[in-house]
Formats: structure tokens, sequence, C-alpha cells
């Protein structure tokens, strides 16, 4: 049990923040909002960089979600370059483990659980055309000057600090599976320890060179070029169906965002194989339930409880999910400028260190989306050649009157939409600021046993536990019991103000300069 209690002051500034679940990517994004660069500029080098100090969560062998919002004219516009199946997928490489139907909390595995780790588990990557398509639209820095700061950290290299090397140790036994993962991040085998005076580093020389050839050749080069045939050879070899026709042909896509309101708040979100439609759903029960400022917290518990759960049976139901109940590992950055232009933007490998392999000639650890999909045929999301998955992921960008006043989104799997759907009532339903929304108690609908959060009042607990089975646990680095967000917002005094989770290690928010 933590005998301790953790705070995380709000940082403020009128010049532009960058909320992010590492401080050396935050201060990259920040540093670029300094030297005139916008909101999609910052987010595109934060995300850059997460890549390579954070890997264990996102990367440019993932895919993701993103938001942007004009300052002046208001206008949101939303991206899609989430992963995709191969087109030569076989379903029927992915059987069953058991004959076992299972229930929408839990479907079968399968065997040898090839939809979770190696390289029958990896999907065609969208992140890096992802992040060119919003930097050529939005941007205003060039994809050659963007990626100049995830190359200077990937020759020095992912610093082996205490949580560095707890996030490795966790998974040793399946990294220490895959010869390339091992070299990269292993000692001989082993997880590493961090340096007891000195920083220790673990350089990322075949990462280095394939973002050096992409910022001479361009993005594309990842698809159609150099650099495809190298990625696709690494995953024919390694037994991957994806080919380099795949990479060729994918493609992101711009879409109107989903919106809706909570309260008095326009809510915009990711619309179809998102979070977006399940936040907008349970948010609608909450409103039904008749939640108020004046509801005591037990019957608030109570409320989301149950408006989470009915939502995620109707999503498990109707729109299919991942064949085990693991929680993601994700990075979500949320970013504001000077002119009040924002982004929220979501990257994911999905598992930690996604399918637990790192291509050998290319560097690149790679997503398991296979995870994603519904194992068993004849299903919503069953698994098919060429298709998307159904993401956990849910960006958001608040506001009213027409102009965007918040955003924000989460890392951690399944566990989401419920904390959004939490700190969006914690605002608009009880007027909290977003530092006492960020140190707000919680709980988790999202597994069987409803999750609540031992700083809360002792009758929360108890109140949910008249209707569901309930866990109480603690908010801890480790396990991830709740999930991670990060947001900026308007300040009501002037200028913005952004939080960052404060249990997670590293998370930050740094702040541009005048």
């Amino acid at each position: 049990m933590q005998t301790f209690t953790v705070r995380r002051a709000a940082v403020r500034s009128p010049y532009g923040l960058v909320a992010a679940q590492n401080r050396h990517a935050a201060e990259a994004g920040a540093a670029v909002l300094s030297r005139g660069g916008n909101a999609m500029d910052a987010a595109i080098v934060t995300a850059l960089v997460l890549s390579i100090v954070e890997p264990w969560l996102s990367g440019i062998g993932g895919g993701g979600f993103l938001l942007h919002a004009d300052g002046k004219s208001g206008k949101i516009e939303a991206l899609d370059f989430n992963v995709r199946a191969a087109a030569g997928l076989d379903p029927a490489d992915y059987p069953l483990a058991d004959a076992q139907a299972g229930n929408w909390f839990a479907w079968p595995s399968v065997v040898g659980d090839r939809n979770v780790a190696g390289y029958g588990a990896i999907c065609v990557p969208g992140a890096i055309a992802g992040f060119a398509a919003a930097l050529e639209k939005h941007g205003t820095i060039s994809w050659h000057d963007a990626l100049q700061p995830a190359i200077e950290h990937a020759e020095r290299g992912l610093e082996i600090d205490w949580f560095a090397a707890l996030c490795i140790a966790i998974e040793v036994a399946g990294l220490s599976r895959d010869p390339a993962i091992s070299a990269l991040l292993l000692d001989n085998g082993q997880a590493p320890k961090a340096g007891a005076d000195t920083r220790r580093y673990k350089p990322m020389p075949a990462k280095a060179k394939l973002l050096k050839r992409l910022a001479q050749a361009g993005a594309r080069d990842f698809y159609d070029g150099e650099t495809a045939r190298i990625v696709a050879a690494d995953l024919e070899a390694g037994g991957s169906p994806i080919r380099a026709s795949d990479l060729a042909a994918y493609r992101v896509a711009w879409l109107a965002p989903l919106m809706g309101k909570y309260r008095d708040y326009d809510v915009a979100a990711i619309s179809g194989l998102s979070g977006g439609p399940s936040f907008f759903d349970a948010a609608a029960r909450v409103e039904r339930a008749g939640l108020s400022q004046a509801t005591p917290s037990a019957e608030a518990g109570l409320i989301y409880a149950r408006a989470i759960r009915e939502a995620y049976e109707h999503r498990l139901t109707t729109m299919g999910h991942a064949a085990t109940p693991q929680a993601g590992c994700t990075s979500h950055v949320s970013v504001v400028d000077r002119d009040g232009n924002f982004v929220s933007l979501t990257n994911t490998l999905l598992s930690r260190f996604g399918a637990r392999v790192a291509l050998p000639n290319a560097g690149i650890i790679m997503n398991n989306g296979m995870m994603w999909f519904d194992p068993r045929p004849g299903q919503p999301n069953s698994i098919a050649p060429g298709a998307k998955p159904l993401a956990n992921m849910c960006p958001l960008l608040l506001g009213r009157n027409g102009r965007v006043e918040l955003s924000i989104g989460a890392a951690g799997g399944r566990t989401i939409f419920p904390t959004l759907l939490q700190m969006v009532s914690y605002l608009a339903d009880y007027g909290m600021s977003l530092e006492e929304a960020f140190h707000r108690p919680r709980i988790d609908a999202s597994t069987p046993r409803i999750k609540v959060d031992l700083r809360a009042e002792s009758d929360v607990a108890t109140r949910i536990a008249g209707a569901f089975p309930v866990e109480v646990v603690e908010d801890t680095l480790y396990p991830v019991n709740f999930s991670i967000p990060s947001a900026v917002m308007r300040a009501t005094e002037g200028g913005f103000v952004g939080m960052a989770h404060p249990t997670s290690a590293w998370a930050a928010v740094a702040a541009a300069s005048a």
C-alpha cells in the first residue's frame, strides 16, 4: 500500500502548452512552439520523440487518431491513421484455442496468442503517413525539421533510468523471445539496470538511420520507397502476412469529426472505429440519470459505473473488440499554441511494446493490431483481410460558443473513455478546475469487476457493490488501474493551463516561452 500522496501542479502559459506522457517529448514540442511553430508542429514533433523516449507505449510502428481545431475559424477536423490488416491475411491462421464462446468481456484466445505477440500480430502501421499528412495540412515546419529531435534522441538512445528499467523488466519474458528487440533493449537477455552514478542510454542506430532516410526522401518512402522495401523484407522474413503492396496501398483519411454535446460543452471525437461513439453513449446515459453538482459521490460513482458498463456491453456486442482483456499501452498528446489552435493526438502500439517485435534492419518496434479484432468468425469486428480494427483511442476537443476550450485524451486501452467521461463530468457537472479534476479519484468499469480508487470516499465502493462486483485498488504506477490522461485548456483568467497524470512518473506539461 502506498503511504504517500502524489500531487502535480497545473502548468500555465500564455504562449502555448504541450502535455504528454514523457517530459523529454513534451519539452521538444514546447521548444517548437517557442520558435514560432504552431500546435500541429508541436504535436507531431512530440509524437515522434515519444517513439524513442517511451517505446513501450507508442511509435512509428503503430497508428492512431487526431483532432485539430483552428483557433480563428473554430473548424475541427479529424484524421484517421490507424493500423490495418494485411490484404493477404487468412483468418484461418488465427484458430481459437478452445470452443468457448466467451462473453462480451472475455472472448476466447487464439492458439499460440498469434494475435497478441509475434509477427502474426502485426498490422500495417499508419503513424508515419498520419504524422506527415497532419503536418502538410496544418503545420508550418518541414517534415525534415520535424524529424530532427527524434533523430537526435535515437542517436543518443533511450535513457535507462529507474522508470525505463521497470517498464522493460515487466515485459522481459516476452521481449527475450525476439532477438532484435532483445538486442535493442535487454542486457544479454536480462532487464537493464538503471545507472547508479551516471546516465545510461540504449542507442537506436537502425531507427536513427531510418529516420534520417525518411527526412531526406519524404514520408512516402516508408510506404513505397527504399524504406518500404526494408520494412517489408523484415516483416516477410519474420513470418508476417504484410507485403510491400500493403504498405504502398496504405492511406490516411481526413474525416468530419463526430460531434455531440455534454451539458453546455460541444464535444468533438473520432467517428467510427474508435472510443468516440462509446464515450457519447455513456455520456448520454449519465445525463439521463440526472447527475448534477448536488449528486453525492457514492451515487455519482454508481451512475458512472452503470453508464460505462452499459455502454461497454453495447460496444462489445455490436461493434466488437479485442480478443483479450489486456490493458492497452498508448500515448496521448494535447497541445495548444498562442493563437488558440488545439490538437488532440493519440498514438499506440496497442499492448506494452506492441507485438514485442523489433524489425531487425528497420529498427522499429511494431504494433500488435490484430489484438483489436474479434477472433471469432462472423462477428462485427472479426479478423478480415485489409480491415481496420475497432480501437480504444478517444481523443477529444471540447468547446463552447464556437470556440474550442479543451484538448483531452488518455492512454490505457479499455480504461480510456471511462476516464474521459468522468473527467469531463468533473469539469461540466461539478465545476472543478483542471487540476482538481486530475486529482479526483475515479472508478473503472471496463472489466468484470468495477475498480474503485482507494482514495475515493468510503461509501463509493459500498454503493457500487450493491449492483456490481467491486475491487478497491490504488492508482499505482504499475499495475496501471486507471488510464493516464493529459489535457490543455483555456484558463478563465486568460492564457492556458495544462495537466498531466499525477501518478505517471515522467508525464509532464511543458510551457512555450515568448
